[in-house]
């Protein structure tokens, strides 16, 4: 079927006025051919590049990590127990035994006397520490780590428990958590051995941390590249639809100039040489022209003015180009 005139001329005005052109009368819609292709040719998503590893480049001396403990079966003490002055002092007597057997080098019977002495008094911030200390010198860092968590818990302003926390970190190679106690215990209450071994871990902390910042500014240098890189094919699909807009108000044109080869005006899925037609340099510049648009828009109003751009090259030029493409001659 073909396109009348009061169709064309309705379809013109409304394109040049801001609207939009409607699809012209076909078999298939491009929409639906579209639709159609991408079905049977489904688009493979684009995978990023993976990102390099953090660690990839990252070399920190790990002298003296160990490996971690895995025991977590400790006695923590009933928060809810109720604590009586007799217990209290059971407590502190089992607690003299434990400093007494940990001077005499015995650790496991240091924190079995601890343990007993947390059972009789759980609310005692200082048994977890001192129990902390020794699960250190047994190399078993996470134990210390929930000891001290608790004794911190209790009483956040110990320096001992911050100490003790911060040397079971270095044990397992935390070095960003073990400065960060390292450091709190000095500020807390200065101490030489939380101080010595606070100038050990914290040039390690500070290298994590410097590598940290650089990885950070490179996913949002990518993430930047990737915003840009969206907008850019934002851009470029809205630039081709206009390509398309336009094409099509040259196609009107045609029909409406009386150009057989532009009559019935196919659905544009099924013009041939349309991706050529959209790529060739002089159809794009002419269709960007506002002289060549002002014509098709005085012709759009008052068919009978296409005679004012007979001599007009730059229309005429147009009209051949398009004319010859869809098999017809102006």
């Amino acid at each position: 079927p073909c396109i009348s005139s009061n169709q064309l001329c309705g379809a013109l005005r409304s394109w040049f006025m801001g609207g939009t052109i409607p699809p012209a009368p076909a078999s298939a819609s491009m929409e639906e051919t579209s639709k159609d292709k991408a079905e049977e040719h489904p688009e493979e998503p684009v995978k990023s590049p993976e990102p390099e590893s953090e660690e990839s480049d990252l070399e920190i001396d790990n002298e003296g990590v160990i490996e971690p403990d895995n025991d977590d079966h400790q006695e923590m003490g009933d928060e809810n127990l109720e604590v009586t002055e007799e217990m209290a002092d059971q407590a502190n007597e089992k607690k003299t035994e434990a400093i007494n057997a940990l001077s005499e080098g015995d650790l496991q019977k240091a924190v079995d006397l601890f343990t007993d002495a947390i059972k009789l008094n759980p609310c005692l911030a200082i048994l977890y520490a001192k129990r902390a200390s020794v699960f250190v010198k047994l190399q078993k860092p996470n134990a210390a780590i929930r000891d001290c968590d608790r004794a911190i818990k209790i009483n956040p302003d110990s320096a001992q428990t911050y100490k003790w926390r911060g040397k079971a970190h270095r044990l397992l190679g935390h070095w960003e958590e073990a400065a960060h106690d390292l450091a709190l215990a000095c500020k807390l209450d200065y101490d030489e051995d939380a101080s010595a071994m606070l100038k050990e871990v914290q040039p390690r902390a500070q290298k994590i941390a410097e590598h940290r910042r650089k990885y950070e500014r490179k996913r949002e240098e990518k993430e930047i590249k990737e915003r840009l890189e969206r907008v850019k094919k934002a851009r470029e699909e809205h630039e081709k639809a206009q390509r398309v807009n336009i094409l099509l108000i040259c196609l009107l044109f045609l029909n409406e100039c009386g150009f057989p080869g532009a009559g019935g005006m196919p659905g544009m899925a099924g013009m041939p040489g349309l991706n050529e037609i959209l790529s060739d340099p002089e159809v794009l510049a002419a269709m960007q022209d506002p002289e060549v648009m002002v014509a098709f828009q005085d012709v759009a109003q008052n068919p009978a003015n296409m005679c004012k751009y007979q001599s007009n090259p730059k229309v005429m030029n147009l009209i051949s180009k398009l004319s010859a493409k869809f098999g017809s001659k102006p």
